[in-house]
């Protein structure tokens, strides 16, 4: 980390620089360093020698826009989105799958190796089946341009609002539901919200569609209790969308960046989802945690569960457990599970795929992962198998000494971070706990971020990690 101040650095706004790229960031931007600074260069590939301008100074970093590429790597392609360069949703069109892959494996690698305290040489990564029109689920903010509604995604480092137009990850239905939705704005002159003046009503367009069963929820998020013209916009969006399920407002008067509200009104259908995953029936809320990339999901689910080598005896729990997914699919290969979940709605659904699915040997808890580890703890509970698939800032220390009084032979943590998750497997480690096994899989081609699936056992005397 770069200790001196700004004043002190050797590069100055707006000066243009020579640099080679030597590898990536967290957030996919090449890196590149002058007499010891960070300087990252988004749209820059490992390898390349790139111009660049400097824009931004920051605490530790600087910040380049790529000027030109003097030296390409043999992995740069022309990118297959023409918003790509405008859009902070991706930002790896300008490679080759390969390369992608590479600099996530790499990401895993590192992470484990600098922050957890592992000693690997390698981190396998499994390509996602599909690399466009993967995403089951979109969130489009909406804004107002030269007095016009737009939705679309945010610009990089900003909150300026690009319409994308066609976006080549997401799914057809969710670009087909936001047209429909901005048409209606336009038409009946509905205010998109402003979040620095708090005004105005529509917020978010939220979409998912269930990947099997071709099920299309779309969600309204606004400030107020009703919108205008509301039958119209229903009847605009049965004609539009193919397979309309269900249409809802979620209402959302609170300032801050949160997506969804938490009260949600069903203009039309049952108000969710159906889908099928790993064999299994789901019902979805629109607050429900499910994964994105649906075929990749069954595959990280079967490989995270095929890596803990499961007898079919063994008491499991299920913290974060969201609907119910990997609780479900775990029940089917052990006597039984317990599933912990925070948000209300989730828990019911997960009550409900169970029953669906005529699965007798899993219950569920509505509680916070600290607390309820905890109170597991304390009610003696001694499970064989642990799981966990938190939110991307990780476990925390309660949860994790909680874990550890359980003192399970085994936990299977599923991560999206793979810095919380190295800090994860050190405070682990501190309480007994190998790794044993990871692996990292793509669920968000294009995207900089990545899944992980890692197996800790309990550590024998004189035991290290990989």
């Amino acid at each position: 980390m770069f200790h001196v101040k700004q004043s002190e650095y050797p590069v100055r706004l707006g000066e243009v620089l020579d640099l080679t790229i030597t590898g990536y960031t967290s957030e996919g931007q090449g890196v590149a360093r002058v007499e010891g600074l960070a300087v990252f260069v988004r749209g820059a590939i490992r390898g390349e020698t790139v111009r660049a301008k400097i824009v931004h100074l920051g605490h530790t970093a600087a910040y380049g826009d790529l000027l030109e590429v003097l030296v390409p790597s043999p992995h740069r392609v022309k990118p297959g989105c023409p918003a790509a360069s405008r859009c902070g949703g991706c930002v790896f069109w300008h490679m080759d799958y390969e390369e992608e892959l590479s600099a996530k494996s790499q990401r895993v690698l590192d992470a484990l190796n600098r922050i957890g305290g592992a000693n690997l040489e390698h981190v396998d990564i499994v390509p996602s089946p599909a690399v466009t029109g993967y995403r089951n689920k979109a969130q489009y903010p909406v804004a107002m341009e030269q007095g016009k509604a737009v939705a679309g995604f945010f610009r990089p480092r900003s909150h300026q609002v690009v319409d994308v137009g066609r976006c080549r990850i997401q799914g057809s239905a969710a670009d087909r539901a936001k047209d429909v939705i901005v048409r209606w704005m336009r038409e009946f002159h509905v205010p998109a919200y402003d979040e620095k003046t708090h005004k105005g009503l529509v917020r978010h367009i939220y979409v998912r569609t269930a990947s099997a069963t071709g099920q299309v929820m779309v969600c309204l998020v606004v400030n107020g209790d009703r919108i205008p013209q509301e039958s119209t916009l229903v009847e605009n969006l049965l004609k539009n969308v193919d397979n309309l399920g269900t249409v809802l407002l979620s209402i959302h008067k609170k300032p801050g960046n949160a997506v969804l509200g938490d009260k949600f009104v069903t203009l039309y259908g049952p108000g969710y989802l159906e889908d099928t995953l790993c064999g299994l029936q789901f019902r979805l809320s629109p607050r429900s945690f499910y994964q994105v990339n649906h075929d990749q999901a069954e595959q990280l689910y079967a490989g995270a569960l095929e890596m803990a080598k499961l007898t079919g005896q063994e008491r499991a729990v299920d913290l974060y457990c969201g609907t119910g997914t990997i609780s479900l699919v775990l029940a089917k290969r052990v006597k039984e599970v317990i599933g912990v979940e925070i948000i209300e709605a989730a828990v019911a659904d997960a009550w409900e795929n169970a029953r669906r699915n005529g699965i007798q040997n899993a219950a569920f808890r509505c509680a916070d992962a600290s607390k309820a580890a905890q109170d597991l703890a304390a009610e003696g509970k001694k499970p064989d198998v642990i799981v966990v698939d938190p939110p991307r800032k990780g476990v925390d220390e309660q949860v994790a000494e909680a874990m550890a009084e359980m003192a399970p032979e085994k936990i299977v943590y599923i991560s999206c971070d793979p810095a919380t998750l190295a800090r994860d497997v050190k405070r682990l480690g501190e309480r007994g706990y190998a790794l044993k096994q990871v692996r990292a899989y793509d669920m968000f081609p294009r995207c900089a971020h990545v899944e992980t699936a890692a197996v800790l056992q309990k550590k024998l005397p004189c035991e290290g990690e990989l």
